[in-house]
């Protein structure tokens, strides 16, 4: 199906990200939706608005664009809620592997790599130059940010954060809710929600 436009939820960083790609990909016409809009602002020259439009554009979808994975997984539910559909978008500059499989509601930054039989769920994050790689799985509404690896084989939960540069090695798993700041190294399976950081990554102190 041919995306004539698209609404994005939020103008914050990520959203502009997000309309980067969306521009790049061919989608020229946009529409921001943010509650703290004022009348007649504009984020990067296309129309801000402070509440949903009545009705969704015939061909339009929607993309959940906040980074925040729960402020994301909110969007979503909203969405689905008005039977609007959920975009996908992948950057053209993006290589995705054979037989992966990528959810709805995902975005797949410039330069980033998706490996072969990768699977994401709904609402994924693969910043720019980031890394998936082959066999490993991203539970619903997982950010990998920019320029992060998460090596082959990986079972990542619901809504896990991989900081900027940090590096999940092969065949761990990362229990839901886990935030691995940014610069760090896993290098065992990290099971409990919390944030982890360091080389290698150890849980930070409440």
């Amino acid at each position: 199906m041919t995306v004539r436009g698209l609404l994005l939820l939020g103008c914050g960083g990520h959203a502009r990200s997000a309309a980067n790609v969306a521009l790049a990909c061919g989608v020229t016409q946009l529409v921001f939706v943010d509650a703290n809009a004022k009348e007649g602002e504009r984020c990067l020259g296309f129309p801000l608005l402070p509440d949903w439009p009545s009705r969704l554009p015939e061909g339009w979808q929607v993309l959940p664009a906040a980074g925040d994975n729960d402020r994301r997984r909110l969007q979503c539910a909203q969405a689905t809620a008005r039977g609007w559909p959920l975009a996908t978008l992948i950057a053209p500059t993006a290589t995705v592997g054979e037989c992966s499989d990528i959810g709805a509601a995902c975005l797949i930054g410039h330069h980033a790599h998706i490996g072969p039989a990768a699977r994401l769920g709904q609402g994924c994050i693969v910043n720019t130059g980031a890394i998936v790689e082959h066999e490993t799985v991203l539970g619903a509404y997982c950010h990998v940010a920019i320029n992060a690896a998460v090596a082959g084989r990986c079972c990542l939960g619901q809504a896990v954060l991989i900081g900027a540069g940090a590096t999940v090695i092969d065949g761990l798993k990362l229990g839901d809710g886990v935030l691995l700041g940014a610069g760090a190294c896993a290098v065992s399976d990290l099971a409990a929600a919390g944030v982890y950081l360091g080389v290698p990554a150890r849980r930070a102190a409440h």
